[in-house]
C-alpha cells in the first residue's frame, strides 16, 4: 500500500465538508447533531454503498487514530472500481460493518473487526437451498476456513490473548478480493510479500535480497512468493517435519526438473517416503534467502558447497563437491558417467531378461506337451511306489541348506528394504516403510542382511577354496564336479532349444546344468556391482576422500537397478527354474530335506548317476527317505519363502512400472 502525505488528508476533509453541505451529516439546522439527538437504530434506514462510498471511495480519507499524533492516521479509503469487480461486490457494506448504521458514526459503538468467518459459514446454510449454484464456491471457502482454524494463524497472539495472530483481513483486502474461480491479479501476487512483511518484517527484508524476491521487485509474477512455499490458509511452523515435507515439495512446483532428479537420490527418497530427517531442498539452497547457483553468496556455489554438506556430514572431504544432486542418465554432455550406467544397465537388463524370460517360456511349453502327450517324463512320482523302493540320494549336506536359507532371508530382506526406498513414490513402499519402522530402521536391517550376504559369500569361497586344496591333485577344473563353465554346457543349451522347438531330443546333464551354473555365477557378478556401490554408498566420507563425487550418482544407478535385475531374477527365472516348471510343480524341496528321489535324480542328472554306477559310488550317497515331520517342515518352509518372493517380485514390478514406465 502506498503512502499517503498530509496534503492528501486536506483534500478528504474537504470531501467529508462537502458531504456535510449536502445535508448527510448535518440536521436541518446545518447543526451536526449529537449522539443523544440521533433516532434508535432500529428507526434508521441502513446507508447504502453509494452513500458509504460517498466518504471512503475519496483516495486519500482517514480519520486520526490519536495514537501518535495529529499526523497519525487510519486510512479508511476503498477504491470503488476493484471493489466493483470484487467478490463482495453485491453485498451492502453494513452487511459486514453491521455495527456502524448512522451518519455520522456514532460515538460509543465499539467497532469490532468484521467476522469473516461467521459470515462464511452462515452464508453457506441460506445458500444450500435458494442460490445452489454458489454452494460449490461456499463449501471451497468453508474448507479454507477449515484449514485456517488449524492453521498456526489462528493461534492467540501473545500480546492480545482475544484476537488470533492473523486474521482473514490482515492479509485479504476483503474491497478488492477477486471472485473465487477468476484469473487472480497478478499485481496482487507480487504483493504477498509485502502482506506477510508487516508480521515478518526481517524475513521480508531478507527475502527481497534473494533471488525470488529480486524477480519480485522487477515485476515477475511466476517469482515464488510466501505462499507458494508456505502455502495459503494451511501454514504451520516450518519446524515440523510435515510442513518441510510440504515445502519440498512446493519448490519441485516451479522446479519440477530439479524436484524430480532430487526424488532420485537418497535423500529424495526418504522424503518422498515421509521422513524429514534428510536433506531437502532449503537444507542446500537455504531459506529465504535462496540465490542462483553461480552466485558467490550462494550455499551451493563452487566454493560454498563443501561447507554445505559438513553441516551434515561433518567429515565431508572435497569429494563432496562434484557430486551432482540434480545429475540425470539423459544428457551426455553434462554428466557423461551416469548417462553410460544408465545405458549399460538398461541393455543388461533387456538382454537377460529378453533371453531367460524367452528360455522359461519355452522350457515351460515344451515340459508341458511332453507331460500331456506322456513323452519325456522324467519326473517320477516317487510317492506311489512301495514304500521299501522309495530310494533317496544325497544332494545337500546340512551346512549348504542352513547357508542357502540364510542368504534367501538376506536377500529378501535387502529387497524390502531398498525397493521400498527405491521406489519411494509408490503407495505400497510408504506401507512397508511404516512396517518396518521407516528409514533408519530400513537401512540398519538392509546393512545387517548386507553383512549377512557378505559373510556367506566369502565363507563359502574359503570352503570352496579349502575343497579345491585338499583335493588338488585330482580336482579337474573344468571336470563334472566343477561349477566352471565349460563346452558341455554350450552345447547343452543348444540342445535345450533344440529340444524347446521339436528338433531334437533332451539333453541330458551330469552334477550340474548350465541353468545352474549360471545361478551360482550370478551372485558373483551382484557381489561386484550390488556390493561394491553399496559400501560406497554406506561410507560416503570414506568413498569421497579418494573418489570424486559423481562416482556416488554412478553407484547409485548400478546399485539400484543391479539390485532390480537381481529381484526379478531370482523370483521369476530362479523361482521357475526351481519350482515352477511342470516337473517341478508345486514346489521342490530338496534344497531344504537335502534329499532327492533316486528316479527323478537319474532323470535331472543322468550323466552323474550313471558314473557313479559305474565307479560303484552310488551307494554311498544313497539315505533314508526324509521324515514325514521333515518333509512337512521343509514344505511349509519353502511355501513360505516363494509366498514372500512372489510378494516381493509383485511389489517390485509394480514400482518399477509407477516409477519408471508411467513416471
Amino acid at each position: 500500500m502506498r503512502d499517503l502525505k498530509s496534503s492528501t488528508w486536506v483534500v478528504a476533509g474537504a470531501v467529508v465538508l462537502s458531504v456535510v453541505s449536502d445535508g448527510w451529516l448535518n440536521d436541518a439546522e446545518g447543526q451536526t447533531p449529537s449522539d443523544s439527538d440521533r433516532a434508535p437504530e432500529s428507526e434508521i434506514q441502513k446507508p447504502s454503498n453509494q452513500i458509504c462510498l460517498a466518504c471512503h471511495g475519496q483516495e486519500g480519507f482517514g480519520v486520526p487514530t490519536g495514537e501518535k499524533g495529529a499526523r497519525a492516521m487510519r486510512r479508511l479509503y476503498v477504491s470503488p472500481d476493484l471493489f466493483s469487480q470484487s467478490v463482495h461486490a453485491k453485498r451492502a457494506c453494513v452487511d459486514c460493518h453491521y455495527d456502524i448504521l448512522q451518519i455520522p458514526h456514532r460515538s460509543d459503538v465499539e467497532r469490532d473487526r468484521v467476522n469473516c468467518l461467521e459470515c462464511h459459514l452462515s452464508t453457506l446454510e441460506s445458500r444450500r437451498k435458494d442460490q445452489p449454484k454458489e454452494l460449490d464456491k461456499l463449501k471451497i471457502v468453508v474448507a479454507k476456513i477449515a484449514n485456517y482454524m488449524q492453521s498456526i494463524h489462528a493461534e492467540p497472539s501473545k500480546n492480545d490473548l482475544s484476537r488470533p495472530k492473523a486474521y482473514c483481513s490482515d492479509c485479504h483486502n476483503a474491497h478488492t478480493f477477486a471472485p473465487l474461480g477468476t484469473k487472480p491479479r497478478w499485481d496482487f501476487r507480487l504483493e504477498i510479500p509485502d502482506v506477510c512483511g508487516r508480521c515478518h518484517s526481517e524475513i521480508r527484508k531478507t527475502y527481497l535480497t534473494s533471488v525470488h524476491g529480486k524477480e519480485v521487485k522487477q515485476g515477475n509474477p511466476n517469482a515464488a512468493v510466501c505462499s507458494d512455499c508456505h502455502s495459503t490458509h494451511e501454514i504451520e511452523s516450518p519446524t515440523v517435519d510435515p510442513v518441510k515435507l510440504a515445502i519440498t515439495a512446493n519448490c519441485g512446483n516451479c522446479h519440477n526438473k530439479e524436484y524430480k532428479t532430487y526424488t532420485g537420490t537418497y535423500h529424495g527418497q526418504v522424503t518422498t517416503l515421509g521422513y524429514a530427517y534428510t536433506a531437502k531442498c532449503f537444507d542446500c539452497h537455504g531459506y529465504h534467502d535462496v540465490q542462483r547457483v553461480n552466485d558467490s553468496s550462494s550455499r551451493v556455489h563452487q566454493d560454498n558447497r563443501l561447507e554445505t554438506c559438513q553441516t551434515c556430514h561433518e567429515n565431508a572431504s572435497s569429494g563432496f563437491i562434484s557430486f551432482h544432486p540434480h545429475g540425470n542418465t539423459h544428457d551426455f554432455e553434462r554428466y557423461p558417467y551416469m548417462w553410460i550406467a544408465s545405458k549399460f544397465m538398461i541393455a543388461l537388463l533387456a538382454g537377460v531378461f529378453a533371453f531367460f524370460w524367452s528360455h522359461s517360456a519355452l522350457w515351460f511349453y515344451r515340459e508341458y506337451k511332453d507331460r500331456k502327450e506322456g513323452k519325456n517324463h522324467p519326473h517320477v512320482k516317487v510317492g506311489e511306489l512301495p514304500e521299501e523302493k522309495q530310494q533317496y540320494i544325497r544332494r545337500w549336506i546340512p551346512m549348504w541348506r542352513i547357508a542357502h536359507l540364510l542368504l534367501a532371508l538376506a536377500v529378501m530382506t535387502l529387497v524390502l528394504t531398498g525397493t521400498s526406498a527405491l521406489f519411494a513414490e509408490s503407495a505400497w513402499a510408504h506401507t512397508a516403510m511404516n512396517l518396518l519402522g521407516g528409514p533408519q530402521v530400513a537401512a540398519i536391517l538392509h546393512r545387517i542382511a548386507a553383512a549377512t550376504f557378505i559373510v556367506l559369500f566369502f565363507g563359502h569361497l574359503i570352503v570352496i577354496a579349502l575343497y579345491v586344496y585338499r583335493n588338488r591333485k585330482t580336482f579337474r577344473w573344468f571336470g563334472p564336479d566343477s561349477l566352471i563353465p565349460n563346452w558341455d554346457d554350450f552345447k547343452q543349451a543348444a540342445g535345450m532349444f533344440r529340444w524347446f522347438f521339436g528338433k531334437g531330443p533332451r539333453p541330458v546333464f551330469d552334477r550340474w546344468a548350465y541353468w545352474e551354473k549360471f545361478d551360482y555365477w550370478a551372485p558373483f557378478w551382484g557381489m561386484a556391482i550390488i556390493g561394491l556401490s553399496g559400501v560406497m554408498l554406506w561410507f560416503p566420507e570414506f568413498t569421497a576422500s579418494f573418489l570424486p563425487g559423481w562416482v556416488f550418482n554412478v553407484a547409485t544407478i548400478v546399485h539400484g537397478e543391479e539390485a532390480f535385475l537381481a529381484a526379478v531374477f531370482l523370483f521369476s527365472v530362479h523361482f521357475f527354474n526351481c519350482h515352477f516348471r511342470p516337473d517341478k510343480l508345486p514346489q521342490d524341496i530338496v534344497m531344504f530335506t537335502g534329499a532327492m528321489p533316486l528316479e527323478e535324480y537319474k532323470a535331472e542328472h543322468t550323466l552323474e548317476y550313471q558314473r557313479l554306477v559305474e565307479n560303484g559310488e552310488l551307494e554311498k550317497y544313497l539315505v533314508d527317505a526324509p521324515s514325514r515331520p521333515m518333509t512337512l517342515g521343509s514344505k511349509l518352509l519353502g511355501g513360505t519363502l516363494i509366498l514372500i518372493g512372489l510378494t516381493l517380485l509383485v511389489l517390485v514390478l509394480l514400482g518399477f512400472w509407477e516409477n519408471v514406465i508411467t513416471a
